[in-house]
């Protein structure tokens, strides 16, 4: 697929791009700042090698329930043209993911149905949602047919790659990105099939520069959409995009989250849909030895890191610091110690984090130092060590049991034993610890660090 020429000026994300900065003097802790879902959502689709396996049970509310459920086992099943059953599988698609089961029949169906899901990053969403657009194409109708917008430029252009890979053997199929800097000559018409664009540009298109017939679009996708209303202005111009479109336009929505906002949302947009819900699983500690560590100060806690540090360095170690500044002082003399650390801080920009992330995956480092922006979405398999140098707290000060539970549970993933261990240096952070223990019911033992054959062992 060729698309539009993009100009030089676009390479720089605007003012919602997906770059993080911020003064490295201030102590911010991470949770103070507004977390920027675009960034990790993007960052997320940066490291992701492969299809996450999720054990979530998919939940299907049919907009008729005297309507059969269809399910699939295979892409055959689906009756694509060929040439796009030959994209599928050039991705390395063999068998459709649990999502992907159940919403590409509704999906593809005749005639089409609108569809609001549920579902995190790494799941085959966006290859769902695309194959469905792909299919509807006429292709030798030249004027936009689909439409999707993205939060950001971005993941614009994210959703555009899988779009070229999985149209690759589609060469009358083309692709236009309706972002901020593609500038077009007024009075000019788009012959691009697809649009994929950020809401304000698109808006733009369809009524002040009129690019865009929005009458002879076919199918509207609204990705991200928890990220997108997290975006000023982003939910009215979606709104307005949808009241342009026609009656039997197909709406699909996804979000990886379905907080209140995003359902009242969602339903302005998409009238009269099937639902696609993961139901959560229950995460577990069942598999992950918790231990805290008593000390009276930073040093001190710095001291008894370095002892057990010896004892961890066959095994793969996260972290979690409660600031940037911590996190970095901490890398630094890690560093200094001689030890192979990576350092990954809200400061970087994405593609940065997900270099890091790279290394340390690959093994290239052993340690990585980070802070709370790290503790959500990251699986690395191989972490069978996470260490708390700072227990996590909401901004009131007191015990953050969510963060606790995702920070530890980066390890003892997949059935595997892991091992937590908490750092504590105050009365204030023993009686947070204290109530870590008594809100899961579990039983943290002390360490002496002395003693540390038991680490060894199931460290290693």
């Amino acid at each position: 697929l060729s698309s539009l020429h993009l100009k030089e000026e676009k390479t720089k994300p605007d003012a919602n791009g997906a770059v993080v900065k911020a003064d490295d003097n201030i102590e911010k802790t991470e949770d103070e700042e507004k977390e920027d879902r675009a960034a990790q959502s993007l960052l997320n689709k940066l490291i992701r090698s492969n299809l996450v396996d999720t054990t979530n049970q998919v939940e299907v509310l049919q907009r008729d329930p005297t309507s059969p459920l269809y399910s699939v086992k295979s892409f055959e099943e689906l009756h694509l043209k060929p040439q796009l059953l030959q994209g599928v599988y050039a991705m390395g698609f063999n068998r459709p993911s649990k999502i992907q089961e159940n919403a590409l029949p509704m999906m593809l169906a005749e005639p089409p149905q609108n569809l609001i899901a549920q579902s995190q990053s790494g799941t085959g969403k966006t290859a769902a949602f695309v194959l469905a657009m792909l299919s509807r194409v006429e292709p030798g109708n030249k004027y936009p047919q689909c439409l999707c917008l993205s939060p950001t430029y971005e993941l614009a252009l994210q959703t555009g790659k899988v779009i070229e890979q999985m149209g690759k053997f589609y060469p009358e199929l083309k692709l236009a990105y309706a972002v901020r800097g593609n500038k077009l000559e007024r009075g000019q018409k788009i012959s691009e099939q697809i649009v994929i664009g950020t809401p304000g540009t698109v808006l733009d298109w369809c009524s002040k520069l009129k690019f865009i017939d929005p009458k002879k679009i076919k199918v509207f996708v609204l990705d991200e959409a928890d990220v997108m209303i997290a975006t000023q202005g982003h939910q009215d111009q979606s709104i307005r995009i949808q009241r342009m479109l026609p009656r039997d336009c197909q709406m699909l929505l996804f979000s990886a989250t379905f907080e209140d906002s995003v359902w009242k949302f969602a339903q302005k947009v998409v009238p009269d849909p099937n639902i696609i819900k993961l139901k959560r699983e229950e995460e577990t500690l069942d598999t992950i030895k918790q231990y805290y560590v008593l000390c009276n100060n930073r040093d001190e806690k710095f001291q008894a890191l370095c002892n057990i540090y010896g004892a961890i360095t066959i095994a793969q170690a996260m972290i979690f610091c409660h600031t940037r500044k911590t996190a970095g002082w901490l890398a630094a003399e890690l560093s200094k110690e001689g030890h192979q650390v990576a350092l990954l801080s809200g400061e970087m920009m994405v593609e940065q984090r997900a270099a890091v992330i790279e290394r340390f995956r690959e093994g290239k480092e052993k340690v990585l130092v980070t802070t709370n922006v790290c503790a959500r979405g990251i699986d690395v398999e191989q972490v069978s060590v996470v260490i708390n140098f700072d227990l996590p707290v909401d901004k009131d000060g007191n015990p953050d049991n969510e963060t606790y539970l995702h920070r530890i549970g980066r390890t003892g993933r997949f059935g595997k034993r892991g091992l937590a261990i908490n750092m504590v240096d105050s009365k204030h952070s023993m009686n947070i610890l204290n109530r870590i223990q008594e809100h899961f019911n579990k039983k943290i033992n002390k360490l002496d660090t002395d003693d540390l054959d038991e680490i060894e062992k199931i460290a290693n």
